[in-house]
């Protein structure tokens, strides 16, 4: 269920780590008031580290992109999945080791800056096998627009022939300027099914990105923000901290209602917003009676659909709908009809 929080988020955490694509930006352009909500969330004290799963644009352009939004950042507050795999892979296999690599150029920029020795996935002489004098110690893959066919199958045989396989990442879509396209996740997918081999992958909703994030930018108190529950909000909970869910991007109503327990935010709020204020967890129905009630909103379940009547803030329409879903899920098992409701 929901928690709660008796003062502002930006001063009880002292690390936002954020999501991007649907949180700060969706495609090109500023999520609107996001640059000042993040302003004002560092002159709280808060420091703010931008995370993505996209493996294939180096750092530096993202730190380009945000200050062309707007956005004051450190070059060192954003941290990729190429980055955190480049680190796995540095971690099992030391500096110096020579690393294939089938990805865009934020995964080749990220293996060099671990000291590690990247090499084309074609390098690889025939007859070769996993463990040979001088040859890879272990292949790292990501999402690469100009990666080649033949270069895929040579990374399956290899995986296949026990070459070791870290996945920066296992987003099944991306979002592109002609529609939702395949993500790295597709190909990681068909890799692991061709050579029946499980990655270590290190973004997000595994361990190694956000931990990587609080080794670059530190923080004893971060908070997780993101729009994806499957990634973001499940990613928060595997490493063990809080989260808040923004309404800004992919998730919706039909979303959040269903929402597995892993996939519950700590907090919910419609925008960046959410970051300034204080909140508190919606009063359960008590003894009796059958209404949930928050901030001048109240709801109930009848005949198995969820009705909500009153006045209050967006915020509190978001949570109170939230935390009355999750209970009828996790009383009948059974997601609640939301047909009758119109979002504020």
């Amino acid at each position: 269920m929901l928690g709660s929080s008796n003062a502002p988020l930006s001063a009880a955490y002292d690390l936002a780590m954020l999501d991007l694509d649907g949180v700060v930006y969706v495609g090109g352009d500023a999520v609107p008031g996001a640059p000042e909500h993040l302003a004002r969330a560092r002159e709280a004290g808060m420091r703010c580290a931008y995370v993505t799963n996209n493996a294939s644009r180096p750092p530096g352009a993202v730190v380009s992109h945000l200050r062309a939004l707007g956005i004051q950042l450190d070059d060192a507050d954003v941290v990729t999945s190429a980055q955190a795999a480049a680190s796995v892979l540095r971690a099992q296999h030391g500096v110096g080791a020579v690393v294939l690599v089938l990805g865009g150029e934020g995964l080749w920029q990220a293996v060099e800056a671990e000291g590690l020795e990247g090499r084309e996935v074609d390098t690889v002489q025939d007859g070769a096998s996993p463990g040979d004098a001088g040859g890879p110690v272990a292949l790292v893959t990501g999402y690469g627009p100009e990666v080649l066919w033949r270069q895929v199958m040579r990374a399956a045989v290899l995986i296949r022939d026990g070459l070791p396989w870290v996945a920066s990442n296992t987003d099944m879509s991306i979002p592109t300027s002609y529609g939702t396209a395949p993500g790295h996740g597709v190909l990681v997918d068909t890799l692991r099914r061709f050579a029946e081999v499980e990655p270590t992958v290190a973004g997000k909703p595994a361990r190694p990105l956000l931990d990587e994030t609080v080794a670059r930018v530190g923080g004893e108190r971060p908070l997780m923000v993101g729009d994806r529950l499957d990634t973001d909000i499940e990613g928060g909970t595997a490493v063990g901290v809080d989260t808040l869910l923004v309404l800004t991007g992919v998730t919706g109503l039909g979303e959040l209602v269903t929402a597995p327990a892993e996939q519950r935010p700590t907090y919910v709020s419609a925008d960046l917003g959410g970051l300034h204020v204080a909140h508190q967890e919606p009063e359960a129905p008590r003894d009796g009676d059958d209404t949930w009630q928050h901030a001048g909103w109240a709801a109930r379940t009848t005949d198995g659909r969820l009705v909500v009547e009153g006045d209050g803030t967006v915020d509190a329409w978001w949570q109170l709908v939230a935390a009355a879903a999750w209970a009828h899920l996790d009383a009948t098992g059974e997601p609640v009809a939301t047909d009758a409701l119109q979002e504020p």
